[in-house]
């Protein structure tokens, strides 16, 4: 079975302790310098670090500013908490330590598989959501469903093509129903963002 690499930092006794571990652990370690950190970072690596790692401020930055999966391995509770996806309270079992690895690591891959980058928006298909700077807007299944299909062509989408793709209708049923979803859509978009330009159409059909 293939191990996740856990890029492990902290105090000499914290990786020599996983270290002598490893044979019981369901992740590979990775030693790396904290010189290369930054290099070696991106956003499908898993970071676990001590309390000790985070007494040098610019590793506070460093973790700050990772996209990756972040867990802290602490005895106490730590002021910088707030920056981990998830907390490895010293003294632990193996079995939990694996558990709480394999968790964040699921989570993360579920949530990428969940979202979508759509221009300067993030697109949430589980909970329905657009996201842009902080702010929100909830949509519908078939909204979701329009998005993803304009996301996922480069050229523009014909009104017979959405109603079959999307309703699942015969290619010369009645069109209004695709007109009237994507002008509730634009104005959701509109009113919410000022972005009166997310949908745009030609005479060719609809495209982002």
């Amino acid at each position: 079975m293939h191990k996740s690499d856990v890029i492990v930092l902290g105090s000499k006794t914290f990786i020599s302790t996983l270290n002598e571990l490893s044979p019981y652990l369901k992740f590979k370690i990775s030693l790396i310098n904290v010189n290369n950190l930054k290099k070696s970072i991106s956003i499908n690596k898993l970071i676990l670090c001590d309390n000790e790692f985070l007494d040098n401020k610019n590793n506070i930055d460093l973790i700050k500013n990772s996209a990756c999966i972040k867990i802290l391995a602490s005895e106490k509770n730590n002021k910088n908490n707030h920056l981990f996806d998830n907390i490895i309270t010293l003294p632990t079992t193996i079995k939990e330590m694996n558990s709480i690895i394999e968790t964040s690591i699921a989570k993360k891959k579920f949530g990428e598989n969940s979202s979508i980058q759509i221009k300067e928006y993030l697109l949430d298909k589980n909970e329905k959501k657009l996201n842009k700077d902080g702010s929100f807007l909830i949509l519908t299944e078939k909204e979701v469903q329009l998005l993803e299909l304009f996301e996922k062509n480069s050229k523009p989408i014909s009104k017979k093509e959405i109603l079959s793709l999307v309703w699942h209708y015969a290619s010369d049923a009645d069109t209004h129903t695709v007109e009237t979803h994507i002008y509730r859509l634009r104005k959701k978009i509109a009113d919410k963002f000022s972005d009166e330009k997310f949908i745009q159409n030609n005479k060719e059909g609809y495209y982002l």
